[in-house]
């Protein structure tokens, strides 16, 4: 064999993903003793087809993969693998990554599957058409390696049957979580864009961890994507113990589940913690009200009383009937930002009703909380009438605020 012959073999490996140095198959070990054999001969100045070789590998050693997130044209997300390494994992492209050297790949696991590799999706078996029917649809997640200790669901899309319409409890379908820690309350409705996570063991000895979507309802347009991430213990990306949900960056937008203006109910017997990671330099937080362009009047914050018509915020920290015992939301040591709280408490735990305030207004209001880690905990029981009426939930924009001399 020439060099020319033996140049365009190389080069059919390459394309096809057999050369170990771009699949992520490829052992540290055997690459660094296979290429110190060629600079060896390098080294020795033998200008041989063998060390030829060497330095035209070379030229590859850094194309490698390490399963790193990528997004497809149409903004599907994927990890990026080598073509044959996506084809033998049962994958599909989406599209290029690593200039060009190699695919996003998307998994998708269907009910009954198992899911073992890092950013698959659980999907029911019509998708992406949409389920109409009765049943239960299951998978089970399997580490990927020992140091795994969380698993991070994202709903791409969640769309099942809501609640029932009197007391807002899941009867109908259901998302259940089975295994890890914290304990992940039945989810029901639309819940596109919401997340939780599920802390695990480290190590492969662990109980598993399934995924089940449960249908018995009235017939309904059902249909659900779920992305599943496998986070190492050492990843930034780690939630604390004990937080159901956690959110990132200087801002961003915290909804309860099935949260929606327009058909949306607050869930009943939920009871879990969301905690936003303090970013470097940052010292307090601040809540808001999201916007509402769909009802005369904002509901972005429902949690308790009649929604058709004004309900004020109640606090529970004054210890009398608005101490808020049945459904609210905590924000420790809440205060009002740029107006005074009236009474003889500065700040407030608790707070339900049907407006965000540190004190008992009608007015939504911006709150801040300098207590770290930043978290929040929600709170729902089983019953809503007749007292609460459509309930929506809650819908927070937060934003972190500096460490100053006012709020250290």
């Amino acid at each position: 064999m020439n060099w020319g012959e033996f140049l365009c073999s190389i080069c059919i490996l390459v394309a096809w993903g057999l050369v170990p140095v771009y699949g992520e198959t490829w052992r540290q070990s055997g690459k660094n003793n296979y290429l110190g054999s060629i600079n060896a001969q390098q080294r020795k100045g033998d200008d041989t087809t063998f060390g030829r070789m060497g330095r035209f590998l070379s030229l590859f050693t850094y194309v490698q993969f390490n399963n790193q997130a990528c997004a497809g044209p149409s903004g599907e997300t994927g990890t990026c693998v080598a073509p044959a390494d996506c084809k033998r994992k049962g994958g599909i492209s989406i599209g290029s990554c690593a200039s060009g050297y190699g695919v996003c790949c998307t998994i998708t696991v269907k009910c009954g599957g198992i899911i073992r590799e890092n950013g698959s999706y659980f999907v029911s078996d019509t998708y992406p058409d949409t389920y109409n029917g009765i049943g239960s649809c299951q998978v089970t997640l399997v580490k990927v390696n020992a140091a795994v200790c969380q698993y991070r669901l994202d709903f791409d899309v969640l769309n099942i049957m809501g609640p029932e319409t009197v007391n807002h409890v899941c009867i109908n379908d259901q998302f259940i979580v089975s295994g890890g820690n914290p304990s992940v309350p039945a989810i029901c409705g639309r819940n596109d864009g919401n997340h939780v996570y599920v802390g695990v063991e480290g190590g492969y000895n662990v109980s598993p961890v399934s995924l089940t979507v449960i249908t018995t309802g009235e017939p309904f347009q059902r249909s659900w994507k779920i992305r599943v991430t496998q986070i190492p213990c050492s990843s930034t990306m780690k939630a604390d113990e004990g937080c159901l949900q956690y959110f990132t960056g200087v801002t961003g937008q915290i909804k309860s589940f099935n949260y929606d203006l327009t058909s949306g109910r607050q869930l009943s017997n939920q009871d879990y913690t969301i905690c936003v990671r303090s970013e470097r330099n940052f010292c307090g937080i601040q809540y808001s009200q999201c916007t509402d362009d769909v009802n005369a009047r904002n509901q972005s914050f429902t949690l308790s009383g009649n929604s058709n018509v004004a309900v004020p915020a109640m606090v529970g920290s004054t210890g009398n009937t608005n101490f808020c015992p049945n459904d609210y939301l905590i924000i420790p040591m809440a205060t009002n930002v740029n107006r005074m709280v009236q009474g003889r408490s500065p700040t407030v735990d608790r707070i339900c009703g049907g407006v965000l305030s540190a004190d008992v207004t009608t007015n939504p209001t911006t709150v801040l909380s300098t207590v770290r880690p930043f978290i929040l905990a929600f709170h729902t029981d089983g019953l809503e009438a007749p007292v609460d009426l459509d309930n929506k939930g809650f819908c927070l924009n937060y934003v972190q605020q500096p460490c100053i001399n006012r709020i250290q």
